[in-house]
């Protein structure tokens, strides 16, 4: 049962230590919820059947008719991966593409951590097509050099990107440490297009920050999911005390997401059995379960949000929100509710292609709607991260008198077999 929310949130401000561990973030391509295989993929079988070949037809004859005839000198390589492109996008699946063999690299290094760029958290704005700042790393070189979280990228370099993924257009803000990228940007209440020289620099991103604050409250930020950060995040709720804490605030603002894995691993710290998130494809549904490895049943907690929050934040969020574990306190969350794995191919390009998609414990999707918070609470740029809003109002709810928490007992859930 959800509880209602605030109508005002009030407190004396308050300053945190290690502040820079909030709104650490990336600058990835896409919000992401599966796993990564570098493995190139093989083409399957012994070749074109029958049918295949009649379907493709039409295909080939283009092919020879551009070489025979077109005026100009072809690429054959950019024929080809337009093909790839075009293939994909037909599906209206904004999270099935095509990457090159560069901005999967990049992908992929972004997931370990440590990337080249100017720190910032992006999702394609669907109206403009530019490339839409949701928050700004702090310290980096996009606060450095003015950004701020709504601007929206459309020109990188001089040249127009509203037409291009948004892959393609983070591969080309993406860069060399010490290089510099020549963003056009819209913003917010502005007539014209600002031009901001940023200097790219070698971004180092930690997975879990963590600090106690004052009133013996717990705080961890999630920054991204990696295939550790369950584990450093449980050895850092355990060192600061576990349910021996007066309160605990799970922060995943601006935390794009990660590996479905890692995301059960992590809510599982705090639920002790039943189910965590149910992933559905045609052909098969499957309960995944909490891994009966909790650590911290007890203590009442917080989990923060924002619009930046997708996917594997997301589905936290709403298996904590729907098992009655924790208050949710923040704004709407993306709404990312789908799984993809994505694939090497032998050119050293890659794919991700959505394979199921996943709802909260109670069957709600989060696709396109996201995950509503129990309170809401808008995060103020003008007062900034010294004195955190959305902190403060998760500090506030923890603080208050209430009655002690009784757990009802679980409802008996059926055995998770997945259906083949």
């Amino acid at each position: 049962m959800r509880r209602a929310p605030f109508t005002q949130v009030t407190r004396s401000l308050i300053t945190l230590s290690a502040l820079s561990a909030l709104l650490i973030t990336l600058f990835v391509a896409g919000y992401t919820l599966g796993a990564s295989d570098r493995t190139p993929v093989s083409a399957q079988g012994d070749g074109p059947t029958e049918e295949t070949g009649a379907l493709f037809e039409p295909f080939w004859e283009t092919w020879t008719l551009l070489h025979e005839n077109y005026v100009d000198p072809l690429d054959d390589e950019a024929l080809m991966e337009g093909a790839l492109r075009g293939m994909l996008g037909s599906l209206g699946d904004q999270n099935t593409d095509y990457m090159d063999p560069e901005t999967f690299a990049q992908v992929n290094e972004s997931m370990g951590g440590s990337y080249e760029g100017i720190g910032a958290t992006v999702r394609q704005n669907e109206v403009s097509g530019g490339l839409e700042l949701v928050s700004i790393m702090a310290g980096s070189p996009a606060e450095a050099a003015g950004l701020r979280a709504g601007d929206t990228i459309v020109e990188v370099d001089g040249v127009d990107v509203t037409r291009q993924g948004q892959n393609e257009i983070i591969a080309k803000v993406r860069g060399p440490a010490g290089s510099v990228v020549r963003l056009g940007v819209r913003r917010p209440g502005a007539a014209e297009m600002l031009h901001v020289d940023v200097t790219r620099d070698r971004i180092k991103v930690s997975s879990v920050t963590s600090e106690v604050l004052d009133g013996n409250i717990g705080y961890v930020r999630l920054n991204q999911f990696e295939f550790s950060t369950g584990q450093a995040m449980r050895e850092a709720i355990e060192a600061m005390g576990g349910d021996a804490l007066s309160g605990l605030i799970l922060d995943v603002r601006a935390n794009p997401g990660g590996y479905l894995t890692t995301a059960i691993d992590v809510a599982s710290a705090f639920i002790d059995s039943g189910p965590v998130v149910i992933e559905r494809a045609p052909d098969r549904e499957y309960t995944h379960e909490a891994l009966g490895n909790a650590i911290a049943t007890h203590v009442p907690m917080v989990v923060l949000v924002d619009e930046g929050s997708a996917s594997a934040s997301e589905l936290i969020a709403g298996a904590l929100q729907d098992r009655d574990r924790a208050t949710i306190i923040g704004m709407p969350t993306f709404g990312k509710g789908s799984v993809q794995i994505w694939r090497e191919l032998s050119n050293g390009g890659g794919v991700r292609i959505t394979i199921s998609r996943w709802y909260t414990p109670d069957g709600h999707s989060v696709s396109d709607v996201g995950i509503t918070p129990d309170i809401e609470v808008a995060f103020d740029p003008v007062r900034g991260l010294e004195d955190d809003t959305q902190i403060e109002a998760a500090i506030d709810f923890l603080t208050e008198p209430r009655a002690p928490r009784v757990d009802a007992p679980a409802a008996p859930v059926p055995s998770a077999t997945p259906v083949s």
